[in-house]
């Protein structure tokens, strides 16, 4: 069974950029707001940024002005652009429907350093 895949963490200093990556199935992406979530160590997994079909973007106040949101509906695509990065966004970051998660993919780990 396909399932959601992202890609893109790693390690990068305070104040750098990067971009974090999701594919899945069509039966995911098709007609529902996507999302990416994070989840910080012995934090519960909260949510970072979301985006409907069309496009229209809804940010958490700790990550408003640095990070965009985007998505490819043809190729079940969905972006991260993360800028200024500070060491709080340390976190495995998630992609799924919103507000309806379901089945999680592996997650990417991103971590920046001070």
């Amino acid at each position: 069974q396909i399932q959601l895949s992202e890609w893109g963490g790693g390690l990068v200093q305070s104040g750098e950029r990067r971009r974090l990556g999701c594919i899945g199935p069509r039966s995911t992406f098709s007609g529902n707001i996507m999302a990416w979530y994070r989840q910080a160590p012995a934090k519960q997994r909260e949510l970072v940024a979301h985006i409907t079909v069309d496009h229209k973007t809804f940010y958490a106040d700790f990550v408003k002005g640095r990070f965009d949101i985007s998505r490819d509906n043809f190729q079940n695509n969905l972006y991260l652009d993360m800028s200024d990065l500070k060491p709080d966004d340390t976190a495995v970051y998630y992609c799924n429907k919103w507000p309806d998660p379901g089945d999680w993919g592996p997650g990417t780990q991103l971590t920046v350093s001070s």
